[in-house]
Order: structure tokens, then C-alpha cells, then sequence
């Protein structure tokens, strides 16, 4: 369908994505939904054999279709947005995310942390299997879906009161989830349904957002240029082999270069923080972890100290 017409309220997913599927009836009932992705790759999360589960899921639960759900009040349109009559062309879904946060922030009332949307099960501990997608493959040690009871091999049945038979509801149910707080979950074990808490905490909605098209304009970049400190380098330096270390061109960026970074600079972290890996982790570090506005600290080796630039995100 066409998003312009639709009423958002109704049809509610993930709008930074290039396809989706819902699965409902002519009374718009929705019964589950299909679809999502993360930061790798924009099919990593879909197969046939996941659609289908999918849709004998919606069709079990078609037996018995709840009453049609009336929604009150005027529709939420794409078109009706303040931001969407200065936009020129087609409406992409996209261009949704875009639109709210133009008028929100025109009416003061932007909130950045609205920025997480559609948590990964991972961000709670859980790995879904991508062709049985309630069926839950893996369980991250420590994490807070370990701690609510649940196991590899268990089958999710609900996720902070909503159903689920894929990927795409999983993280539908994350969506409408608080930034902290308890969310049920309950799941079936050898034929038994078992219930259980997930607790999460401020932060855990955090995910790679540099994939998202209508975020581009508010995610930052640092541009720096130069290699990989070598293993012994490191060593010499006192720093962890595995953890990323750039030493700066001579030739540096104005960005940088007007927030004081210098050729020959080892960049080693950001706000006290080290990157684990090789310098295209320490490259994409900022665009995950900040927004344009944001002031960062680029934590740094010259003449042998460690020193730090302060440099506003642009």
C-alpha cells in the first residue's frame, strides 16, 4: 500500500525499513507482522520459511479473531504532518521518522532518546531463530532475559504482553516498551507455558542506528584519517592489543583541527572510553554512540601523555 492515506496509528512499524508485511483480516485485525532488520545487513533477519511460520501463526489465530478494534479520533496521516508540506516529491516511509521529529522539535518537545526505536531481542539477551522466529536460538549469559528463567530452545509465546511469531513482532513488543521497568514474558518448555520477568534499565533500547535513512542528517561524523597502530606499537604504549588505536595524518581535518587535534595524535577512545577491534570500529564509533550537537572527548596520545580534545559534533 501507499503510506500516504494510511492511518498511522493502525499501522504501526518500523518506518526507516523497505519492506514489511502485516498479517491481518479484512477487519484490519491485526495478527502479527513480518519483517525488520539490524545494522548488517537488510535481509539478515527474513527467510521464506520465517514468512511462512509467520502467516500459519496469524492463520491459527484467525480461528478465533478477536472483535474489530474501532479507533476514535482523527487519523494520523503521513501528509498531515506540519513538516510533510515543505517536502517536495513521493512520501517515503522514511520520511515519517522525519517528519514527526521536525514537528516535534519545532514545538520544543523532541526528546532525543526517541531515537532508539525498535530494540533488537538481543538488546534483553535473546537471539530468535530466523526461520521459527518465536523459537528462541540463543540466551546471552547474564543478560536480563537469562535472569527472567528463559532458555536456548524455549518457544516465546508473549513478550511484554504481545505475541509473538517473529522477528518483527519481538521488536514491535520492545517498541512499546518503557525505558526501564519490568516486562512479562511467557514461553513454552517441553509443552509447558512458563512465565517469567525481564528487567530492563536505562540504556537498553541503545542499538547501531547508522543504517536508518531518516537519521542522516542528525548523526555526526569525526572525520579522521590516518592506520592502525601495529600490535607492538600498542604494546609499547600500554595499550591493549585488541582494542583500536589510529594514529592522525598530518594532514587533519578542519573539524578537527579547529578543536585542536594534531598530526601524529593516537586517537585511543571517546569519553574515556576504548573500541574494540580495528580502526573502522574506532571510525563508525561516533555515528553509533552520539547525535550532531553532542560534545565529545577524543581521548588521545601526543609525546608520549595522554591528553584529551573536547570537540562539539557537527
Amino acid at each position: 500500500m501507499k503510506i500516504a492515506g494510511a492511518d498511522l496509528r493502525r499501522f504501526e512499524f518500523d518506518h526507516d525499513l523497505t519492506w514489511f508485511a502485516f498479517l491481518l483480516n479484512a477487519d484490519e485485525t491485526i495478527y502479527g507482522r513480518y519483517g525488520g532488520r539490524d545494522a548488517s545487513d537488510a535481509e539478515a533477519r527474513l527467510s521464506m520459511k520465517g514468512l511462512r511460520h509467520a502467516m500459519l501463526r496469524a492463520l491459527d489465530a484467525h480461528k478465533s479473531p478477536p472483535a474489530a478494534v474501532a479507533i476514535a479520533g482523527r487519523p494520523e496521516r503521513a501528509e498531515d504532518f506540519v513538516a510533510a508540506s515543505r517536502h517536495k516529491g513521493c512520501i517515503h516511509c522514511h520520511n515519517i521518522n522525519e517528519f514527526r521529529r521536525a514537528d516535534l522539535k519545532a514545538a520544543g518537545k523532541w526528546d532525543r532518546n526517541s531515537v532508539w526505536v525498535y530494540p533488537l531481542p538481543e538488546n534483553v539477551g535473546i537471539t530468535l531463530d530466523v526461520d521459527s522466529g518465536d523459537l528462541v536460538k540463543t540466551v546471552s549469559v547474564g543478560s536480563a532475559a537469562e535472569k527472567s528463567g528463559l532458555k536456548s530452545g524455549d518457544r516465546l509465546a508473549k513478550l511484554n504482553g504481545y505475541g509473538v511469531a517473529s522477528f518483527a513482532d519481538a521488536s514491535y513488543a520492545l517498541h512499546k516498551a518503557p525505558a526501564k521497568g519490568e516486562l512479562p514474558v511467557s514461553w513454552v518448555r517441553a509443552g509447558k507455558e512458563m512465565t517469567g520477568t525481564i528487567s530492563v534499565t536505562d540504556g537498553w533500547r541503545k542499538t547501531n542506528l547508522t543504517w536508518r535513512p531518516s537519521m542522516l542528517d542528525i548523526l555526526p561524523s569525526a572525520p579522521f584519517s590516518g592506520g592502525e597502530l601495529t600490535e607492538a606499537e600498542k604494546n609499547a604504549m600500554g595499550l591493549d592489543p585488541k582494542h583500536a588505536a589510529l594514529r592522525q595524518d598530518a594532514e587533519v581535518h578542519a573539524i578537527l583541527k579547529a578543536a585542536g587535534l594534531k598530526g601524529g595524535d593516537i586517537v585511543i577512545g571517546f569519553d574515556g572510553k576504548t573500541v574494540e577491534g580495528d580502526i573502522s570500529k574506532l571510525f563508525g564509533y561516533v555515528r553509533r554512540n552520539y547525535l550532531v550537537g553532542d560534545d565529545v572527548a577524543i581521548n588521545i596520545i601526543r609525546g608520549g601523555k595522554r591528553t584529551v580534545v573536547k570537540l562539539l559534533l557537527k
